[in-house]
C-alpha cells in the first residue's frame, strides 16, 4: 500500500504530539456514551499526573482486566467533552479484523510519563 505523499510531515511536527505512557488505575461503564465505551482514569506520573479518557474498547476488553495496564495516548490536545466526561487523553489504539479498538500498550512495564519516540 503506497502512502500519498501529500500527506507527509516533518519530523518537527511529529514532536509536536506528545505521546506518553500511563497506567490504567480506574475503568468504569460509561453508560452516557453514545457507542459502548468505557471511563478511564490513567495515571500518567509526575508532572503530567492522572488524566480521565473515553475508549470504545468494550469489545476486546473487560474493565477488571484493564486496571494496571499500561496504554500510550496523546496528552497534548484539547480535553474533550464527550457526553457528561471531560476526556482530557485519546487513549491510543489499532483496529483489529473486526475494526474494534485494540489498545497500544509497551510489551513490558516502563515508566509512567515516558514519552513516545
Amino acid at each position: 500500500m503506497s502512502q500519498d505523499t501529500s500527506a507527509r510531515i516533518v519530523y518537527d511536527d511529529f514532536q509536536k504530539v506528545d505521546i506518553r505512557v500511563g497506567t490504567i488505575v480506574e475503568a468504569a461503564p460509561f453508560p452516557e456514551a453514545r457507542k459502548p465505551a468505557y471511563r478511564l482514569v490513567i495515571d500518567f506520573g509526575e508532572p503530567i499526573g492522572i488524566k480521565k479518557s473515553s475508549a470504545q474498547i468494550t469489545k476486546n476488553y473487560t474493565m477488571e482486566e484493564l486496571v494496571g495496564r499500561q496504554v500510550a495516548a496523546v496528552v497534548n490536545f484539547p480535553p474533550r467533552q464527550i457526553g457528561p466526561l471531560m476526556s482530557e487523553v485519546l487513549t491510543l489504539g489499532f483496529p483489529d479484523e473486526a475494526g474494534e479498538v485494540m489498545l497500544i500498550s509497551p510489551d513490558r512495564k516502563v515508566p509512567n510519563g515516558g514519552r513516545l519516540y
